[in-house]
């Protein structure tokens, strides 16, 4: 079973604007309901659950009703930290210990259907299976404003999602991460990778235009690729 989760409770604070950066209409839709169309398309996911901020839920539920979407089983209350509102969906789907949970920020609705199937091909072998793109850039570690250190960037990947599990491993490491007091994490297989050290977690490539709304120009540049991409779809159907 493959289940997709949603992650849409975050406030969109970097980006300044008045409501949630999910909730932005980018050519006719939401940039969530972009998102999701990809999932609800895929032939291989079986069921979506979507986590969103208490004070979206009612324009959640409309926003699915009015969509016509049919794989959404679930709309889940997030947390004050993207961790909380995680570690809601996965427990909401202990019953399911060998169900695939394929985690993805409600912000990347330019995912391709490649790297999901890809994702969901790995988790045959893999318990745990991530997204990343090389680090093109150099990486500086930097204490109070001085460089300490650079990295070979060779060995360095930019993390993307989805990031994916088997029920179960994630539902482990998180009990472990809970334990701790002072437990922090933006990133789900770094707490697998901290708290389940011998569980391997295999990289699939990501690419560019799987990027995170963060920033205002991100939004336009979103704009473009939707645009051109229905060009494109036009064009098609034309010749």
């Amino acid at each position: 079973m493959n289940i997709a989760i949603i992650l849409a409770g975050g406030i969109g604070a970097r980006l300044s604007t008045d409501i949630p950066k999910q909730f932005l209409k980018i050519d006719g839709k939401t940039i969530i309901e972009h998102t999701l169309s990809v999932f609800e398309q895929h032939s291989q996911i079986d069921e979506i659950a979507i986590v969103v901020n208490a004070q979206y839920l009612s324009e959640m539920r409309e926003t699915v009703q009015y969509r016509g979407f049919k794989k959404i089983k679930k709309i889940i209350e997030g947390g004050t930290q993207r961790q909380d509102s995680c570690w809601a969906a996965i427990q909401s789907y202990s019953n399911y210990p060998e169900a695939n949970l394929i985690i993805h920020d409600a912000v990347r609705p330019l995912v391709s259907a490649e790297i999901i199937s890809e994702v969901i091909l790995k988790l045959e072998i893999y318990n745990a299976v991530t997204v990343a793109i090389p680090s093109t850039d150099t990486i500086y570690k930097v204490e109070n404003s001085c460089i300490q250190q650079v990295p070979n960037r060779k060995n360095l990947m930019r993390a993307q999602t989805p990031q994916a599990f088997k029920q179960h491993i994630i539902e482990k490491a998180y009990l472990s991460a809970y334990f701790q007091n002072d437990f922090l994490c933006t990133d789900d297989c770094g707490i697998v990778a901290k708290y389940l050290p011998d569980e391997p977690i295999f990289v699939v490539a990501g690419n560019e235009r799987n990027f995170k709304i963060t920033h205002n120009t991100d939004l336009y540049i979103l704009e473009h690729l939707l645009n051109d991409a229905c060009k494109k779809q036009v064009s098609s159907s034309i010749f």
